[in-house]
């Protein structure tokens, strides 16, 4: 099958990869222009691009696809059997979804209708979900709206961050992928539940913050949530400090501590009060301008006393 596949962040790339080895034919690649990337704003070109660039395969890359003419003209002259996107980043327009003989389909990391939107591995985190999923539907001109192809479901593991489950979901996502390209013409597409719809809008740095008066459990679902992008954050002694890996601790109701308070400094880590007077043990963490180290090392090096506190 001749496919035009979309995609830019290295989630993408197992599908990808799966699709070349399957026998498709991929003519050509659309993924996001080079952008500034690290500290030093180097530009960057995204990971799926550096794949083609390696496999040999044609890239194009467009500002916005929506107002960019040539685009189409180029897909048009490819004449492509099917559109495949995951994870691409941009809207595309009708004239472009629905050019190809089996126009387009999408891979999405969630049970849709549930978590449509950018972020919705980060966003089953932080609300605690258990299972989650992939689901792969016809692509239309409303965000994630289209009708299902096929779903696959998965459970969340009780300490697993974001890239992590990221990581497995793509590559489960890429073997759902083939099997479905495979049964296109046999599947009868079912309309989504619109009134059973979630959303996970774009993750932002400042979402990192954590709010220590919240609960220990959302406190560790953020960390877990952002890790590694942005990173869940929180400030001491005036300085910017990311929180890398944790656990909750229960403990009975302590009336005196206050959410942020540092309650000991111990070898397994900081442990901090939270709102519901639980304990949230910090084992790993980055201070600003500083590699990433142990708990019990910043502890030490900074001589960290019980009663301080974060904020």
């Amino acid at each position: 099958m001749r496919i035009v596949f979309f995609g830019s962040p290295e989630s993408a790339i197992p599908s990808l990869r799966k699709i070349l080895e399957e026998g498709h034919e991929v003519k050509l690649i659309i993924t996001q222009p080079d952008k500034p990337s690290g500290r030093g704003k180097k530009i960057t070109a995204s990971p799926v691009k550096r794949f083609a660039i390696e496999k040999g395969i044609p890239v194009y890359q467009p500002r916005r696809i929506r107002k960019d003419p040539a685009a189409l003209k180029t897909l048009s002259e490819i004449d492509p059997d099917l559109n495949v996107v995951v994870a691409y980043g941009q809207i595309i327009p009708a004239s472009i979804i629905y050019l190809p003989r089996h126009n387009s389909i999408n891979l999405h990391f969630s049970l849709l209708p549930k978590y449509r939107g950018a972020s919705p591995v980060q966003w089953a985190i932080l609300n605690g979900e258990t299972t989650t999923g992939l689901t792969i539907f016809e692509l239309n001109e409303h965000m994630d709206e289209g009708d299902i192809l096929t779903q696959r479901k998965t459970g969340i593991h009780p300490y697993e961050k974001a890239f992590e489950l990221e990581e497995r979901l793509a590559h489960e996502g890429a073997d759902l992928l083939v099997k479905t390209i495979h049964q296109i013409d046999t599947l009868t597409p079912l309309k989504q539940d619109h009134a059973q719809a979630t959303y996970a809008p774009l993750i932002k740095k400042e979402d990192g913050q954590i709010d220590w008066t919240s609960e220990a459990i959302s406190v560790d679902r953020k960390v877990k949530a952002f890790s590694p992008w942005p990173s869940a954050f929180t400030y001491f002694r005036g300085k910017r400090m990311k929180i890398l890996n944790g656990r909750v601790e229960p403990t009975e109701p302590v009336s005196s501590i206050k959410p942020g308070e540092i309650r000991a400094s111990r070898k397994e880590g900081l442990s901090v009060a939270c709102g519901d007077d639980n304990i949230y043990v910090i084992d790993r963490l980055q201070p600003e301008n500083r590699k990433a180290m142990s708990a019990h090392s910043f502890s030490l090096g900074a001589n960290v006393k019980p009663g301080e506190f974060f904020i």
